[in-house]
This record gives structure tokens, sequence and C-alpha cells, in this order.
């Protein structure tokens, strides 16, 4: 019999990709193409639904051509999302009612404000475990709603169809309007216990059942391919967050990782429970494999990250590519007094403002581009710490590795600050694209390809460690800067900053 394989479908912030997975969870095959990123407004931040879906068939067809594969090889196909990017679309048509509103938007602030009440940001928290923030994705369909003519009556007679980027591509290569658990915990709308959609949210935040997909669990098959994929099972889908975690292998409690991306979000394994968070990080579901009972997390998300690189690159041009920024900081000892507190979206975990924006703090005569580049990456560091320290508190156990993984370990400068930040060893994977190899592996055990997850633990191997070798004054010293500067990020935005 001919080798077989499995193909993970990444639809990221920035991009989309498939990697083809053999049986050790080595890399058979890439492909990868960029989307456009479009800003109608201060804040504002959409993407080209239509645009994605073409993307992601060519780079599917792309991984297979370069290694020339074709489907009949591919035992299944598994897809991992950019979560909260949220889209309402016709059911007839299958043509989107208006572009894909992304995470990172902030158009919702002031319906969250109202959405809270007297009760404040905690109102839902009990039940869906998350506060009420622009980042989920139940207010941006609030907003659409709200917004396009005609659309709640359409949708409360189930004529258009709501879904994050997972139930959006599983549409259009099924047929099938279906989530899972992982990517419904990101709305607001479902029950954490039930792991259904919640009348009560719905009501509150007002958003009709009849325009929700199916919850289904994280690992199964949700249909067959049509079209060029004719036939391929389509058997998961996770949050990109929740995948890196199982491609990780962190499947007992207290074992955690780090995503660094766009956005760089931390997640803790806390087993068959979830536990409410007192200190801004978000209970969310990790994963649920068929019939068996979900897994919960903690999760403390960073809204920028590997965006603030792309702001140096794209928006500033001290450097031409990522990769450059590293040698660019390197050029100086350390950042001269100078934090860059990226609140370009307000602030995520553990702070949870909306009204914070950007900041540069503690510029001097002395300081120069190399100093400021510095800055930019110790940024994601710093960020990493206050998650940190947050996620030690609420789950009652001290971090003591943090396994990390996507695009900006490769900087080894950073990998390096961030140990030193944390005082703890930072450990990359030797497949260190764990987005992918998450939904593959889920993917994998729907259709047996993988019999179990021992399996799926005996493929995860070590490529590089950072050790810290900061001294404690030091550290201590620059946590204490970082944090004056992200105060003064705050309470930037006034009444008569807001949009409509």
């Amino acid at each position: 019999m001919s080798q077989q394989y499995i193909a993970a479908i990444d639809q990221g912030t920035t991009s989309s990709r498939c990697i083809v997975f053999d049986h050790d969870g080595s890399i058979v095959s890439v492909a990868q193409k960029e989307h456009r990123q479009i800003f109608p407004k201060p804040g504002w931040v959409e993407h080209d639904a239509e645009e994605i879906w073409d993307n992601v068939l060519d780079v599917v067809h792309g991984a297979l051509s370069k290694m020339s594969i074709t489907v009949h090889d591919l035992v299944a196909v598994g897809i991992t999302n950019q979560r909260e990017t949220t889209v309402v679309w016709d059911r007839a048509t299958g043509k989107p009612v208006h572009n894909a509103i992304v995470w990172q938007d902030t158009r919702t602030d002031q319906l969250v404000r109202e959405l809270g009440g007297d009760a404040g940001q905690d109102r839902f928290r009990e039940l869906c475990g998350l506060p009420l923030a622009t980042y989920f994705a139940g207010p941006k369909a609030r907003w659409l709603l709200d917004h396009v003519p005609g659309l709640r009556e359409r949708a409360e007679v189930g004529e258009v169809l709501f879904g994050t980027m997972d139930t959006w591509l599983i549409w259009k290569l099924t047929g099938r309007h279906v989530t899972d658990v992982t990517n419904a915990s990101r709305t607001m709308l479902m029950n954490l216990a039930t792991l259904d959609w919640d009348d009560t949210l719905l009501d509150a935040i007002g958003v009709p059942r009849a325009m929700l997909p199916e919850i289904r669990s994280s690992a199964e098959v949700y249909g067959t391919a049509t079209g060029t994929l004719a036939g391929l099972p389509v058997a998961s889908a996770l949050g990109d967050q929740q995948a890196a975690l199982f491609g990780q292998t962190c499947y007992s409690p207290g074992e955690g990782k780090c995503t660094y991306g766009t956005g760089s979000f931390l997640l803790l394994n806390t087993g068959d429970k979830p536990v409410k968070s007192v200190n801004g990080l978000l209970t969310t579901v990790g994963y649920k494999i068929g019939d068996e009972p979900a897994t919960y997390a903690l999760e403390g998300a960073i809204a920028v990250t590997g965006a603030l690189v792309q702001w140096f690159r794209d928006k500033v041009g001290l450097i031409a590519s990522a990769p450059e920024i590293e040698t660019l900081a390197r050029t100086v000892e350390d950042n001269g007094g100078c934090y860059f507190v990226p609140a370009f979206s307000g602030l995520f975990a553990p702070h949870w403002r909306s009204d914070a924006r950007g900041v540069i703090a503690g510029l001097t005569g002395y300081i120069d581009k190399g100093h400021i580049a510095r800055a930019v990456l110790e940024a994601t560091a710093w960020q990493t710490r206050e998650v940190v320290d947050a996620m030690n508190v609420d789950s009652g156990v001290e971090l003591t590795t943090l396994k990390v993984d996507g695009g900006m370990t490769a900087n080894n400068l950073l990998m390096q600050f961030l140990s030193d930040v944390l005082d703890v060893p930072v450990v990359r994977p030797i497949i260190a694209e764990t987005t992918c190899l998450g939904a593959a592996y889920a993917a994998g055990l729907a259709t047996g390809f993988w019999s179990d997850t021992e399996t799926l633990r005996e493929n995860w191997h070590k490529a590089a460690e950072w050790l810290p070798s900061m001294e404690e004054r030091a550290r201590g010293k620059g946590y204490r800067k970082w944090k004056k500067a992200v105060e003064r990020s705050m309470d930037w935005i006034d009444e008569d900053d807001k949009e409509d």
C-alpha cells in the first residue's frame, strides 16, 4: 500500500496554509498564501472571506502538487483557524453579506459596554468563561445584525448563517453548518458546562439561534469534501491556539504552551473541569476528542506581538524583513530605558482595557533605532510575563517550563530574553508548526490514522532550549518599568474618539 498522509488547513490572521504530515508527525509539504488586511476605519479590521476560501483551495492544491500527492493519498483533512473572526453568509447563494470582522477589530467597543450595563465586564463570565470584550465573536455578529439592512429579519428565519472561519471552511468544503467546541467557546454564546448554545446568552447579546451552527467535538468526521477534494473526510476543527495546545501534546493538567504569531496565546490544560479566573485570564475549552469528555484550559491572550514586528517593518520601514529586527536589536546591549507597549487594539489579558493605545515610553536623546528594535522584541516577553504571573495565581501551580511555537520562536534573542524575564527554561519542539500539527493529530485520531494520544506524545522532540541568565535585580527593575509603561497606555480613548 502506498504511503498515506494527513493534511491540515491553517486559516490564520494574515495567511492561509496547508501542511501535509506523515505518520511520524513530520512535515512532508507546505504551501502558504497571504490575504489582504482591510482597515476601513481606525480600530476596524476586516478580511474578504471569499478571498480566503480561494486561497485555501490554492494552498491545498499547492501542498499536494509539490510532492506529487493526490487526494487519494490523504486519509483526512483537519482545520485550524484564527478564532473569533466572524463571517455571515447567505444560505442560498453562499455569498458573505459583509467582510469578515477580524478578532482584533474594536468596533464593538460601545456595544460591549452597553451589554455589561451595571454588572460590567464579568456579566456573562459565569456562563461562558469570558469577559465582555471586543475580542469575541458574538458581539461581532450582533454588530452585523444591527448594521446590515434587513439582516436580523433574515437571520431569525435562518436565511443567513453565522460562523467563525472553521465553520465557513467546513461549509464551503462539505455543505455542513457546524463548528467545534473550541471555536464555539470563543463566541460568548456557548455555555461552558453544557457545551451548547445558551438561551440566556443568545437573548442578552441578541443573536438568533437559527443562524448558528451545530456544535460538535474537535475530532470527528463532519462530512466529506466535494469539488476537487471530493471524498476526503473533513475530520477535525480546532481554534488555532487550542490546536497548538494539542499539537504540543499538552494532554495532562498543568501542561501548557505559548504560541507566538500575530498575537500570542498561552494556554494551560486544567483537565475536565473549567477553572474560573480571577486574574484576567479566559476560561475556555481546550479540546474534545469524539465522545470523550471535554478538556478545559486557562488562556492568556495577547493581542499584538508578531504584528508589532510587521508594523515596524511595513509602517516604520526600519527593516525590510521580519528576521532583520534581531540583527538591528543586537546592535545595542539593552533597550536604553525604552519600552514599547503595543496596545494597538487595546490591551487583552490580563488587563482587558479597550481604552488603551500604544505608547513608547522612556525616550531620551540617547535612544536610536537599535534600542527601539529591542524594545519591540522585549514587549512580547514582558506581555508574556504578565500572563504567566496571572496563570500561576489562578492555577495554583508555578510554571516550570514554557513550551513555545510559532514564527517568532525563530528569533533567538527574543527566546533568550523570554527565558530571562520568566526565569524558567523555554523549549521549542522540532516541529514548531504545532497549530497545523494539532489539527492533523485530531483528524488522524478521528479516522484511526493514529491510535491514541500516547502515540502522539512519542512524536514530540525538543529542538532548542533557552535557560535564564538574567540577574534578579535587572529582571525586577525591567518588569517594574514595563508596568509603568503599561499604565501610561491606559485611558487614552475619549468619548469623542469613538466611532458609531
